[in-house]
């Protein structure tokens, strides 16, 4: 994958990042049949062209991830050239017939591999390889705000209790952690020497979503199997059990087999996917035009 699929370089001289951002901005979006239709070539042919316009179409989400790093004082060059390749692996192991679009997938891929970089690059963490040690890495400066535990040195007993119990550690390492962390450079320096200059906590990024956007994604991907099941109304019995087989079933039945239920060849069950997908897409779309969600979002979700 990373000899067949050739990707725009960052130049590391002044306005390289601009030019790139530039470059990779003319790569088109997929829709999601095209999306689709790539993946299952990339996956059952192994073909080079699929895979690149997989990965171009992605560099922006890439990009966009990786910002969200800059805080830990790395060449963003080299962020976003980790997460290109957390995406390339992505698009190895994608599974289209899973029914989640590609980005859904990709950005945990992405994370990681940034995030290893990360943990790999800061001399601080010279050990910090064990999930225990991530998970604490890149959640124990939050922690620290939120109990206002922002003095260095030693955190109290009764932080590091509360701290270790919230994250799931133990209390020793995070005073370990603690003490590596504050080896390096305040929080709570400023990014410039001007008074008014924003910290470098400001831009640490926080996994984490909050409880209010927790549940708008809840009630969010209610209203999507809702809008999904109402939406396959309008397949006919056979079309309706091919695209339950092929598009919402954790394990995807295979074209043979379906192929051999309908004594058809497995071209056609292939072609009746494939209309039927297009058929439920387009019930979704003229239901979303009451519904304040995005139709591409519908289709993606699986059904309860």
């Amino acid at each position: 994958m990373a000899r067949a699929v050739s990707l725009p370089a960052i130049a590391s001289q002044e306005g390289g990042l601009s030019r790139y951002l530039d470059e990779i901005r003319r790569f088109p979006m997929l829709e999601p049949q095209e999306e689709y239709m790539l993946a299952k070539r990339y996956k059952e042919h192994a073909d080079p062209g699929a895979a690149k316009k997989l990965v171009t179409s992605h560099l922006r989400l890439v990009a966009k991830i990786a910002m969200g790093y800059r805080g830990y004082g790395l060449p963003i060059s080299e962020v976003i050239s980790e997460g290109n390749v957390g995406l390339m692996q992505a698009v190895k192991r994608f599974e289209p017939e899973k029914g989640f679009r590609l980005a859904t997938y990709a950005m945990w891929w992405i994370k990681a591999a940034i995030q290893e970089y990360i943990l790999r690059s800061w001399s601080l963490v010279k050990m910090g390889t064990t999930a225990n040690q991530k998970r604490l890495f890149f959640n124990l400066r939050r922690m620290k705000s939120q109990i206002q535990a922002l003095d260095e040195g030693d955190l109290k007993p009764e932080q590091v209790k509360q701290i270790a119990t919230k994250l799931g550690v133990s209390e020793d390492e995070v005073i370990s952690m603690n003490r590596r962390l504050g080896g390096d450079a305040s929080l709570n320096a400023p990014l410039r020497a001007d008074e008014d200059s924003s910290e470098w906590q400001d831009w640490l990024v926080d996994e984490n979503d909050n409880q209010e956007e927790r549940l708008v994604e809840s009630e969010e991907l209610d209203a999507r199997k809702l809008m999904l099941r109402k939406a396959m109304d309008v397949l006919n019995e056979r079309e309706k059990r091919i695209f339950e087989a092929r598009r919402l079933a954790e394990e995807p039945v295979t074209l043979e087999d379906l192929a051999a239920e309908f004594g058809v060849s497995r071209e056609r069950v292939r072609q009746i996917e494939v209309r039927a997908f297009e058929k439920v897409q387009a019930a979704v779309i003229e239901l979303s035009r009451t519904r304040d969600i995005a139709p591409v979002a519908r289709l993606t979700a699986p059904a309860a």
